[in-house]
């Protein structure tokens, strides 16, 4: 794991976040934050039928404390990197978030 610091992007109305996605996990957890910034997520969904992806909005809500309706995957639908937008919230404090629940 490197250093607790990573990029996020400001964008008109909020923030945008790299995730990488573990399907099948024992626990839905924020792991680590990888190499390149990207914030390694696992969570307990299988891969199929876009469970995992109505799973991480769910658990990004959650630890986001903001509706999943704020939050939507822009990119990496089908695979396990994603780009998500955060609506409403700008970068620092979606950082701040996810540092409180790194596992």
């Amino acid at each position: 794991m490197t250093d607790r610091n990573f990029r996020l992007h400001d964008g008109k109305s909020g923030a945008a976040v790299t995730v990488s996605v573990v399907s099948r996990a024992s626990q839905n957890e924020i792991s680590e934050i990888l190499d390149d910034g990207t914030i390694k997520v696992r969570l307990t969904a299988p891969p199929t039928e876009g469970k995992t992806n109505k799973a991480l909005l769910e658990f990004l809500a959650q630890v986001l404390e903001i509706s999943s309706s704020d939050l939507e995957i822009v990119a990496g639908l089908s695979g396990k990197d994603k780009l998500i937008a955060v609506s409403n919230m700008d970068s620092s404090e979606v950082q701040a978030k996810i540092l409180q629940r790194l596992s």
